[in-house]
């Protein structure tokens, strides 16, 4: 049960140079970029931890595994959370989550204890702080410029995944891989103070109007949830899980995951290195997907505000999947030119379906919107969970990930065909 408030009647109020959106968007892109980093951490981290351990790559990728499918399971209950609880109290725990579990790796020296803290405690700590936050914060601050805002937001989470490898890399090069793992701790505790005194949950709260709103517009204005975070998780599903639209959106985003942070994300370093390219080197070759992503990502979320979402997606996924399947012949020790066009290409497409599909979500389920995304998302981190572990087997069979790269790049041609077949409501909520 809902209760609304009025909402704010801002005429007389001096008006502001900045609407304060753009600074709850500034702290929601910084915590996403923060967020983000500390997901991708343990991606290179495969083969320190397999020298001094021995542990296989398939069992360390089953930590990394857990990770991605907690970022995406526990989307939905965040955003649920958000609005029960507020972002702010979410945000901050979640931060706190993350810095005991990649505090805590220091001291580990069995396979369980990985799955305990990278693959649990940092798994639950970032799924609070997952795409559904872009759309909670797109969802209630703005109505004008919502995909723009949407896309650049999602660019923060993917290239926070990316930008800060060559760092990592370097650091676990030089003295060991406790020390990212420490440095991890010691920023997502840094950060706290920064969302606790900057983040706010609703335009009302600091009786403004969501930017762009129409003076009758409910959009921002504060809905008090009575019922159980879970509750509404879980009928939100229900309700969602009744629609051919949703199973769509799903299926497609679980591909989406599968070719993007499950196997690329984790793997490419690895597999670079197989084709004896340093290891430094391939890392920095994932950075420059993720700066390239901010222009791709951004653009897209430009692109949803004027042209139909679906067809952005179709080709998104197409796009991909040729990319993927040519991969395989590119690696090598050096870098070639055709690598720095696969670099390039990837990295503007790499995770540009989201907007889109955000949009997708709001108008076909209307203020649920942000939690039948996060269950849209649960399933693009399934999709990941899956590949992450699938090929670290292929790999340890095959002796090569070539595989792989084949299959998800035909996935990808399934996932174009689903977003095709996606019907919009003829009236947009």
């Amino acid at each position: 049960m809902t209760e609304l408030r009025t909402p704010p009647t801002d005429q007389s109020t001096p008006r502001r140079r900045v609407h304060p959106a753009w600074i709850v968007a500034a702290v929601g892109f910084v915590t996403l970029l923060g967020a983000a980093a500390f997901r991708s951490v343990p991606s290179v981290l495969i083969d320190p931890l397999h020298v001094e351990f021995g542990w296989s790559h398939a069992t360390i990728a089953g930590a990394v595994s857990l990770n991605m499918l907690l970022y995406g399971l526990i989307s939905p209950f965040a955003a649920a959370l958000m609005d029960r609880f507020g972002i702010r109290q979410v945000v901050c725990c979640a931060l706190v989550l993350i810095a005991a579990g990649a505090g805590l790796t220091v001291f580990m020296t069995q396979p369980w204890q990985l799955v305990l803290t990278w693959g649990l405690l940092v798994g639950v700590g970032v799924g609070s702080m997952s795409m559904p936050f872009v759309a909670t914060i797109g969802g209630r601050w703005f109505v004008q410029s919502r995909g723009l805002v949407t896309g650049i937001l999602t660019a923060a989470g993917a290239t926070g995944q990316l930008v800060f490898l060559p760092l990592v890399a370097k650091l676990a090069n030089e003295h060991g891989w406790r020390m990212p793992s420490l440095l991890v701790a010691g920023v997502a505790l840094a950060v706290v103070p920064l969302v606790w005194l900057c983040l706010r949950d609703y335009p009302s709260d600091l009786g403004v109007r969501a930017y762009g709103a129409p003076a009758d517009s409910p959009v921002g204005v504060r809905v008090a949830h009575t019922g159980g975070s879970a509750t509404r998780a879980l009928r939100v599903l229900a309700t969602a899980a009744r629609t051919r639209g949703f199973w769509l959106l799903a299926g497609g985003f679980a591909i989406c995951g599968a070719s993007t942070n499950g196997l690329v994300g984790t793997h490419f370093v690895t597999a670079a290195h197989d084709h004896g390219m340093p290891s430094t080197t391939a890392a920095g070759l994932l950075a420059l997907v993720g700066i390239f992503d901010v222009a791709g990502t951004i653009a897209s979320g430009w692109l949803s505000d004027r042209f139909d979402p679906r067809y952005l997606l179709v080709g998104y996924y197409a796009l991909r999947g040729l990319s993927l399947l040519i991969l395989p012949s590119l690696l090598g020790p050096y870098t070639q030119p055709s690598m720095w066009v696969f670099v390039v290409f990837y990295g503007l497409d790499w995770i540009a379906t989201v907007p889109p599909t955000v949009l997708l979500c709001r108008e076909l389920f209307g203020e649920d919107g942000p939690i039948a995304f996060g269950w849209v998302f649960a399933a693009h981190q399934v999709g990941a969970a899956i590949a992450a572990t699938g090929a670290g087997l292929i790999r340890d069979i095959n002796g090569s990930y070539d595989l792989a790269w084949y299959v998800a790049g035909g996935l990808c041609a399934i996932a174009a065909v689903m977003s095709l077949l996606i019907v919009r409501p003829k009236i947009i909520r």
